[in-house]
């Protein structure tokens, strides 16, 4: 018989898996399934949406939560005045019909007022605030940014520019719990979006940079001031590509 001193000693008990280790791991394939979800997810909407009216939007359902009203009525470009287009464009983004999602011309311009000194702007264009607007939630900050470039570079791609367009004016906030350009006809002007006048439709495209501020139908000095300023442009903008 073996004597306590020389019998081997038993194998020392297997170290158990670190729990940081297992949870890295499972972190690690949620992202890798959030990212195919990202990847995967939205050209089927896109394509969807290229076809049928857009039922609601993240920020639509955040204002419901938040206690604003839902009042949006979806119409086809044909019935929105074709003034109410192109002050929208002229506002908005008066290279629409040129550029592929992205006015690198209005980047550039933003940036070197920006190192000159003065606040930094936007540079959006009807695209990239359709991108936004359709599939994104409210707010700042790089990775909405950067899922907003993928998401405006996807319609691009996949609509022409008459249903980004049209997506864009149905969906877009005029006011509180006020979507698109038929309400905000309605409720500020109390006639349909085909039949608003071109000073009418000046002063809707004027309060978009801040509907929830502004007020089309009781325009502030400085609503009065951009509504001459984008009628002045209407004119040189194009409806060609629509």
């Amino acid at each position: 018989m073996l004597k306590g001193r020389d019998r081997p000693a038993p194998p020392p008990p297997s170290a158990p898996r670190s729990p940081p280790v297992r949870w890295r791991r499972r972190i690690g394939a949620w992202l890798r399934r959030l990212a195919l979800v990202l990847v995967l997810v939205p050209p089927l909407l896109l394509l969807a949406y290229r076809f049928v009216p857009v039922p609601v939007t993240p920020l639509m359902l955040i204002r419901l939560a938040e206690g604003e009203g839902w009042r949006r009525d979806w119409v086809p470009l044909a019935r929105i005045a074709p003034a109410l287009q192109r002050a929208v464009i002229a506002a908005e983004d008066a290279r629409f019909c040129a550029h592929g999602g992205f006015d690198w011309h209005e980047i550039g311009v933003a940036i070197d007022d920006y190192q000159a000194g003065e606040r930094l702007r936007g540079a959006s264009t009807i695209s990239q605030q359709t991108a936004r607007n359709l599939l994104l939630w409210p707010g700042g900050g790089f990775p909405r940014k950067a899922i907003e470039a993928y998401l405006t570079a996807l319609i691009e791609w996949m609509w022409p520019k008459r249903r980004i367009l049209e997506v864009y004016l149905n969906i877009i906030e005029w006011g509180p719990g006020v979507y698109g350009a038929e309400v905000a006809a309605r409720t500020h002007f109390r006639r349909t979006a085909a039949a608003v006048s071109a000073q009418e439709a000046v002063q809707l495209a004027a309060v978009l940079p801040n509907p929830r501020r502004f007020s089309a139908a009781r325009p502030s000095e400085y609503v009065l001031r951009r509504s001459a300023t984008i009628r002045a442009r209407m004119p040189a903008v194009p409806l060609a590509c629509l």
